[in-house]
């Protein structure tokens, strides 16, 4: 199985949602939040080269100085999903013989930044991470539903509870 970014993100978000885009159930297309994430990615930092997909796995928003990668998100709201996506980033990096070790969350609207690195525990908390992936992938049926306060905004609301 190819673990994704956004596999990782969405681990730490739900573990429905995660299911539901692992079988191609996307719904973020309509999800006017998504639109304006993706409007503040394209809007910002215009002067650096983004979107850098490596082997369709990982998707770097940008590098700057050829080692440090960027990732742009809209808000802190779920943060801890984007330190472990942006950690899984230099992760999958270091396995490909990369000499990137640094990254940072940018938060445009906000105008904050966040350093990342990569530690030998994010190594091993990785591992762990994607086995657990592979099994919530693998299930017949998605989790069980669990209300958190983030589902009102979530693009897949209507799959989980209408």
């Amino acid at each position: 199985m190819k673990i994704t970014g956004i596999h990782i993100y969405y681990y730490f978000v739900c573990h429905r949602k995660l299911w539901y885009f692992d079988k191609g159930i996307t719904m973020e297309d309509t999800s006017e939040d998504v639109k304006i994430g993706r409007h503040i990615d394209e809007s910002s930092y215009a002067r650096d080269e983004k979107h850098i997909n490596i082997d369709n796995v990982i998707n770097i928003d940008f590098l700057r100085n050829s080692n440090i990668l960027h990732e742009v998100k809209k808000s802190k709201s779920i943060e801890e999903a984007s330190i472990w996506q942006v950690k899984y980033y230099l992760y999958y990096l270091y396995l490909k013989g990369a000499n990137i070790k640094k990254a940072r969350i940018d938060y445009p609207q906000l105008r904050e930044s966040r350093a990342i690195e990569l530690n030998e525990e994010d190594f091993i908390k990785l591992q762990d991470i994607t086995n657990e992936i592979i099994n919530i992938c693998n299930r017949e049926l998605p989790s069980i539903l669990e209300k958190k306060k983030i589902c009102r905004k979530c693009a897949y609301y209507e799959i989980c509870f209408i």
